[in-house]
């Protein structure tokens, strides 16, 4: 792996603050993944938090499987609204992400951190309230502990997490149910679907409040 650092175009401000407001609704990555037909849907991460849900750009970072090093440095080029995800493949055998990277975010303004791999410092985090998705937890600290090196590394590369691509750029949704991805192409006619979808289920909960059956409701939305 060679290193690379590439830069990152983030998606417009007013497009991602109506994004934002999604988060208001109830399950809001299941409302971008019915938008997007099913695709884009990330799961098998857990939530530092349950209560969490975050919108932001991409900022991906891709480690060797074979040679995790420190990715803290992707800090410096992390912007306020960022969301941080850390490709490690799955690999579990070593924290990639903890309480001083939480911190570090936190003052950066970075929205919050997507680890595909092991974390640690779980307390800490929970206690600083920042949004976090990881795949495990162990107590084995990163590299850093005997060693300083932080390349090779790359970052806003794509990155493969459970199957789905994540491009640089790329307008994310978590919450407790998973993570929906949602590319900057198309982006627009993606939010009018999640629209869409949002007054779908208003209709739906507010005919099963007034005792419509199933086989009603079938007949009148085709599906549920």
């Amino acid at each position: 792996m060679e290193t690379i650092r590439n830069t990152m175009q983030r998606p417009d401000p007013a497009l991602l603050d109506a994004f934002r407001e999604v988060l208001k609704e109830y399950s809001p990555s299941c409302l971008v993944t019915d938008a997007r037909r099913r695709v884009g849907a990330i799961g098998g991460l857990l939530p530092v938090l349950p209560q969490h849900k975050i919108v932001g750009p991409a900022l991906t970072v891709n480690l060797s499987i074979d040679d995790l090093v420190d990715c803290m440095p992707v800090l410096a080029l992390a912007e306020p609204g960022d969301v941080i995800v850390v490709a490690c493949h799955g690999t579990t055998t070593t924290a990639m992400w903890g309480g001083l990277m939480s911190t570090l975010s936190l003052k950066a303004g970075v929205a919050a951190g997507i680890v595909d791999g092991a974390v640690r410092d779980v307390d800490e985090i929970r206690d600083l309230g920042f949004p976090l998705w990881y795949r495990s937890t162990v107590p084995r600290p990163s590299p850093t502990a005997v060693h300083d090196r932080t390349e090779p590394v790359q970052v806003n590369v794509p990155v493969v997490v459970n199957g789905q691509v994540i491009s640089p750029g790329d307008i994310l949704v978590a919450d407790e149910n998973g993570i929906a991805v949602v590319p900057q192409l198309g982006a627009e006619d993606v939010l009018t679907g999640v629209r869409r979808q949002m007054d779908k289920e208003r209709v739906v909960r507010e005919r099963i409040n007034s005792g419509a059956t199933v086989q009603e409701l079938l007949v009148e939305f085709g599906h549920l």
